[in-house]
């Protein structure tokens, strides 16, 4: 993050907020709201509105589970109406998801991938899609770890 400076990070999880704060470069807002327990993300109504007050660059979400039809879902439908809120209000959004959100299934529906600026992901699975990306101009950057490499 040595590179960067004067960046503004608006964001609804205490964790992000906690590992970004203390970098003199970057001035950290959190919206306010309850704090989900099992991963420091801050969800509901109040978040949402607060959300709505920007017009941001760019906007990185997640997503709990990835369909063949390329659905994003999740678990917490709160946490759904707040990644509708970053993604309406954004000029790029980039989705961070590794290849075991494509082995699972969630009920409630974030978006669909044609929604995505930029997906990263450790390696995107054989088939539809990778269609999908390329049938609406996705950019898939697959950044795989090393030890995913055969050894030479």
């Amino acid at each position: 993050m040595g590179q960067h400076e004067d960046l503004l990070v608006i964001t609804n999880n205490l964790n992000v907020a906690t590992l970004l704060y203390p970098n003199p470069h970057i001035d950290v807002i959190v919206a306010g709201g309850p704090v989900r327990r099992v991963d420091g993300a801050v969800v509901g109504e109040a978040t949402v509105q607060f959300i709505h007050q920007f017009k941001v660059d760019y906007a990185v979400i997640g997503a709990s589970a990835i369909d063949d039809e390329g659905a994003l879902l999740d678990f917490d439908y709160r946490e759904v109406r707040v990644s509708r809120a970053i993604i309406e209000n954004a000029r790029h959004v980039i989705l961070v998801a590794d290849k075991m959100k494509f082995e699972r299934t969630a009920p409630v529906r974030i978006g669909h991938v044609s929604e995505i600026d930029l997906f990263v992901t450790d390696r995107l699975p054989d088939g539809k899609i990778g269609d999908i990306c390329r049938e609406h101009s996705v950019e898939v950057l697959e950044v795989g770890s090393s030890e995913d490499e055969p050894a030479t």
